[in-house]
């Protein structure tokens, strides 16, 4: 049952989905994982989400 919501009503506040500790623990497994692939194409990419995520911390 979904609740519905007359059309001038104020959009709802968005959440955070991750909190700051959360980027560390991912930026803390991209590096682990970095250090175990060989495929330059995959590095590449790890390491660009890896600043992206540093970002937010």
């Amino acid at each position: 049952m979904t609740e519905e919501r007359p059309a001038t009503a104020e959009p709802r506040r968005a959440r955070a989905l991750f909190s700051t500790a959360d980027f560390r623990l991912l930026r803390t497994a991209l590096t682990a994982y970095a250090r175990t692939i060989d495929d330059r194409e995959e590095l590449a990419k790890i390491n660009a989400l890896h600043h992206r995520l540093g970002t937010y911390c």
